[in-house]
């Protein structure tokens, strides 16, 4: 994880939800690409679109006192911005196939892997794509007893 000063603040406008509240985790999403406001927020627009496209039924929720979160079963990915990247973290990445070589960060872990998009890289949406898809199954998967 890089240095703590790499981190974009964005203040957190979550509230215990109440009915009818405005503030829902799309909601929020919005607001965290709108104030990014550069091309973090592009990025971020760019791959919720590729999560949407690959799963039209998936769940946006809002965790961790500011991280978008989609989730299909069980958590896909998280989407985090910093100063200079948005990182997607899959949940289970260490379990998926990923032969386009998409995952390039937290690699050493057990269990997650990442995908760390600097200014001005794009991601091959297919592949992209179809992390979300095995992401999807590997969620659906009955849990191993340990």
């Amino acid at each position: 994880m890089g240095n703590v000063d790499d981190i974009t603040h964005v203040p957190c406008t979550m509230k215990k939800s109440t009915p009818g509240e405005t503030d829902s985790a799309a909601a929020l999403i919005d607001k965290r690409i709108a104030d990014l406001g550069d091309w973090r927020g592009d990025t971020l627009a760019r791959m919720r679109k590729l999560i949407h496209e690959a799963a039209p039924d998936v769940v946006e929720t809002w965790k961790w006192m500011g991280t978008p979160v989609w989730e299909h079963g069980g958590i896909i990915c998280t989407g985090e911005s910093y100063k200079a990247k948005v990182k997607l973290t899959f949940a289970k990445g260490a379990s998926l196939k990923d032969p386009a070589k998409l995952f390039n960060s937290s690699l050493d872990g057990n269990v997650r892997r990442a995908i760390d998009i600097g200014e001005g890289e794009k991601v091959d949406a297919k592949a992209f794509k179809a992390l979300v898809h095995e992401a999807i199954a590997l969620n659906g998967l009955p849990k191993r007893k340990g």
